[in-house]
């Protein structure tokens, strides 16, 4: 019963949800799409409670590559690309922050945990040129499905299923699987299959 619920909460959201993503959409049409998705993931993470998880996981579930409707996307949690996909279970702790990723199955990130769309978003080798006009590369990070990233901590690199992240870490180069990794830079400190 509580499923049964639970869905008929999810689809009431997407409808509610339908005129912003609408919105969305035409304004996505008209002008840089990822730009269109920045300025409603802002607006839309300023919805507190409860009801701000469900009208937000009925508006990205329409618009990111993929969203599952049970995502847990807390207050003020900004967006920066639309090719996101979050899977099922994903819970996303309060100030985050999310660029180009795919968060997997039952992952949890604390607060103000930044997901950048990899190390190298920024170019800075021509010192003529202004560094907000170099351009840069925009990579798909990943976060294994049952992992858990401490609050604060910086992800530029893959993280392997089932890996913890300990809080305020610089994850910087790809984490194995199982692994659990603290500091700045992130250096494995052990596998929990030990």
């Amino acid at each position: 019963m509580k499923n049964v619920i639970k869905q008929i909460l999810f689809m009431v959201c997407a409808l509610l949800m339908a005129p912003i993503t609408l919105l969305y959409f035409v304004f996505s049409w008209m002008l840089k799409k990822d730009a269109v998705l920045t300025s409603h993931s802002q607006l839309l993470s300023l919805i507190p409670g409860k009801l701000g998880v469900y009208l937000r996981a009925g508006f990205y579930r329409f618009v990111f590559t993929h969203c599952s409707p049970d995502a847990v996307i807390s207050f003020m949690v900004l967006f920066s690309q639309a090719d996101t996909e979050i899977a099922e279970g994903v819970y996303l702790g309060a100030q985050c922050n999310i660029g180009r990723s795919s968060i997997g199955k039952n992952t949890l990130l604390g607060s103000g945990v930044h997901v950048m769309s990899g190390k190298g978003q920024h170019n800075f080798n021509d010192l003529e040129l202004p560094i907000k006009d170099q351009g840069g590369i925009l990579e798909k990070i990943t976060i294994g499905e049952n992992c858990w990233i401490g609050n604060g901590s910086m992800i530029m690199a893959n993280i392997g299923v089932g890996c913890i992240v300990g809080a305020g870490s610089v994850v910087i180069h790809d984490m194995p699987a199982h692994s659990i990794v603290a500091g700045n830079p992130a250096k494995v400190i052990k596998s929990r299959l030990t």
